[in-house]
């Protein structure tokens, strides 16, 4: 066969294989999207949604009394004087002198299908200290949001003072309101704890806009390693591994800011994602195999036929294929090495048939394993899959020109040399 009816042969198979692995991650990116979007409100049910913290609102309330006189004159002509009291009521927002806060998260990642959803639990404890600098008496009302009204808190506790105010408190609309008598000059200490659970991600938010925070410390402690932080939030003021996790504090002596503080959980390699990206960079890791073997079988006089590549290529798809549909039902570890596994079997074992055990084992599954295991294997680390191809296509460069520098290509283009048949 001549040189350039291969080379168009080979191209229409690369075209074709090309066309099937683009279909197949559209497939495999809509059946991760229809999971989703089924399974993420029952998953956000039955564990908890994303949760954010407000600050407790602090609003002192009193009441005045004014003494006012009526004069009016009677029947008889004469002056009479009424003096009577109106009272009237106040209200205005006040806040805490001090807020000291202890967070402890637990990663706890559970997989439904082709998801891995980040799970956590989370215990929250928080002491606010507040100085009553009014120059009258009044009650002020501690009135606490919860991250969520169909959240479920476990040991909910209001301390005031050390005494307990949780069993005289009825929750509505997702707030507790407690109120306190205070006395000018008065110091009153309150602290609010709970368990609860929730996805992806936690943040505190010690102010609604933008305000001044004094006398702030939170730590967060975390039993895992990858920490990242939501956007529109401040990174610690200093950090300390602890054990497979780690300490974090933000501690500010004064502080304005409309900014909160957060945590990201970390994110499992979606299986399903995975596949879908895999897919549609297959046919680079596959022009890359072809061209080795192609020029391979020019420098070594073995004629590899379109229809042998046509094999070649259905092999490479049979990895995208079965590891699409198991990565569901296994670990993707044990998907990713089953489909490997199950395409060099299949490349290897044909072209034995084909050319020789030697070029088999050598010269292509040793291609196999770089440009489709090596190249889908950096999937798995985000940000590198780009320097991966790029550094591939370097490599591979480099070796091609080295080995065809002497090659004479207008003798083997007009079908002079070794790949007439």
């Amino acid at each position: 066969m001549k040189a350039v009816p291969r080379i168009l042969a080979l191209i229409f198979i690369f075209m074709v294989t090309t066309v099937g692995w683009i279909a197949f991650g559209g497939v495999m990116q809509g059946r991760s999207s229809g999971q989703r979007t089924d399974l993420y409100g029952d998953v956000a049910e039955l564990w908890g949604e994303p949760l954010t913290q407000r600050a407790p609102s602090l609003r002192f309330q009193w009441t005045t009394v004014e003494e006012k006189r009526e004069t009016t004159t009677d029947a008889m002509g004469r002056v009479v004087v009424k003096t009577y009291e109106v009272e009237h009521n106040h209200d205005k927002q006040v806040y805490p002198a001090s807020t000291n806060m202890d967070v402890t998260i637990g990663l706890d990642q559970r997989r439904k299908g082709l998801l891995w959803f980040s799970l956590y639990d989370v215990d929250m404890h928080g002491v606010w200290t507040y100085v009553h600098q009014e120059s009258v008496a009044g009650w002020v009302t501690i009135g606490f949001d919860f991250p969520s009204a169909q959240g479920v808190y476990d040991g909910f506790e209001v301390l005031v003072d050390g005494e307990p105010h949780t069993g005289n408190v009825a929750p509505g609309s997702g707030q507790v309101q407690v109120p306190v008598f205070v006395q000018p000059g008065q110091a009153m200490n309150f602290a609010i704890g709970y368990h609860s659970r929730g996805l992806d991600e936690w943040r505190y938010l010690p102010t609604e806009t933008v305000g001044e925070v004094k006398d702030f410390r939170l730590t967060m402690t975390t039993d895992f390693a990858q920490i990242d932080y939501p956007g529109f939030t401040m990174s610690p003021s200093s950090r300390e591994r602890l054990g497979g996790g780690w300490k974090l504090d933000w501690d500010f002596a004064g502080l304005v800011t409309g900014h909160g503080i957060g945590m990201v959980m970390p994110q499992n390699v979606q299986p399903g994602v995975l596949a879908s990206h895999m897919s549609f960079s297959a046919p680079i890791s596959l022009g890359f195999f072809m061209v080795w073997i192609f020029i391979i079988g020019v420098l070594k006089k073995v004629e590899v036929h379109p229809v042998n590549h046509l094999f070649l290529a259905a092999a490479f798809f049979a990895f995208h294929l079965l590891f699409g549909y198991t990565v569901d039902h296994l670990p993707v570890e044990w998907a990713f090495g089953l489909s490997a596994a199950a395409s060099v079997l299949l490349v290897v074992s044909y072209l034995r048939l084909v050319v020789g055990s030697r070029f088999a084992f050598v010269e292509a599954g040793l291609a196999q394993l770089l440009y489709l295991v090596g190249f889908s294997l950096a999937h798995f680390w985000e940000g590198y899959t780009g320097l991966t191809v790029t550094v591939l296509g370097v490599v591979t460069l480099f070796g091609l020109m080295q080995l065809t520098g002497r090659i004479k290509w207008s003798e083997v283009l007009a079908g002079k040399a070794e790949l007439d048949e």
